[in-house]
């Protein structure tokens, strides 16, 4: 099926980009890798007047440290930071990023374009909110940044407004003895997730200093696991305290039934999947070099 009739913007800045999404209106879409919004206008679930193209600024795909965080233009190809020296310092976001779809994907899509869909299938939102990340956004209101909890909001929905667009996205680097894992169950490589799991922790000696546990693809939005979370706060890392993470996992699950699986299969799945996670991210915590990779049946 052909997209329904649309015209054709290509933006020369972010600052235009922004001046033609207040002077369109509510029926104009940015156009960044469109790896979402193409198919859903072919399939004409999205049917916008307008398309504003950022492909042709310059500028805006870099990974770049700065200040002990990590800045990610909002075009920054989910295959750029696979491949970053300085993404790697942060395992968990190489998970993501490496694990994305297929290589076409990867090499199309963006960082800032995923978040700014909310779809609540996407990998990255699960994974930054493990993490201490912030959303720069820009409008013509001028500029704000939001912490990613405050920007997402339901499913394909954000804090932007019409007339803003995301700018950056910041990651601040974890401390020293940490490590974090990001894990999904998929059918295969190109589909969404049946369900995800990320954990980042920071570990004194036995003990976990600190622990965020998300999941993916088991609620409107990724899940932070607060009770698990808890109970591994300040305590002595044991198999009794991770599985009592998993079984907080489990009852903070929120799934649907559908083709890819039962509700009360997706919890029992998001448990195995928290375990296999924390197992990855202590010891990358404890300074071992562990490879990781999604479960695909």
């Amino acid at each position: 099926m052909y997209p329904r009739a649309f015209t054709y913007h290509r933006a020369g800045s972010l600052k235009e980009a922004v001046t033609m999404l207040s002077q369109l209106g509510e029926d104009a879409k940015l156009l960044a890798g469109g790896q979402s919004l193409i198919p859903l206008m072919k399939l004409r679930f999205a049917n916008p007047a307008y398309l504003v193209d950022l492909n042709f600024i310059s500028g805006t795909s870099y990974v770049r440290e700065q200040d002990g965080a990590l800045h990610f233009g909002p075009l920054t190809r989910h295959a750029e930071i696979e491949k970053s020296a300085s993404a790697a310092r942060v395992p968990i976001l190489r998970d993501c990023a490496a694990g994305i779809a297929d290589v076409q994907v990867r090499n199309r899509g963006t960082i800032g374009g995923s978040l700014a869909e909310a779809d609540p299938s996407g990998d990255w939102a699960t994974v930054l909110l493990t993490t201490s990340c912030e959303v720069r956004c820009a409008g013509t209101a001028g500029e704000r940044t939001l912490k990613l909890s405050e920007f997402l909001k339901d499913a394909y929905t954000t804090a932007l407004a019409h007339d803003e667009l995301v700018s950056e996205v910041v990651v601040k680097v974890p401390s020293g003895n940490s490590g974090g894992a990001y894990i999904a169950f998929k059918r295969s490589a190109p589909v969404y997730p049946t369900a995800s799991a990320a954990v980042q922790l920071t570990v004194e000696g036995d003990r976990c200093k600190d622990v965020a546990i998300a999941l993916g693809c088991v609620g409107l939005l990724p899940i932070r696991v607060h009770e698990g979370e808890a109970a591994l706060r300040g305590q002595q890392i044991t198999p009794k305290r991770i599985e009592s993470a998993a079984d907080a996992a489990r009852a903070a699950a929120d799934p649907q039934s559908d083709m890819r699986g039962s509700a009360e299969y997706k919890r029992q799945l998001v448990g195995a999947l928290v375990k296999r996670s924390m197992d990855a991210a202590l010891q990358r915590a404890r300074g071992h070099q562990v490879e990781v990779s999604h479960i695909y049946a």
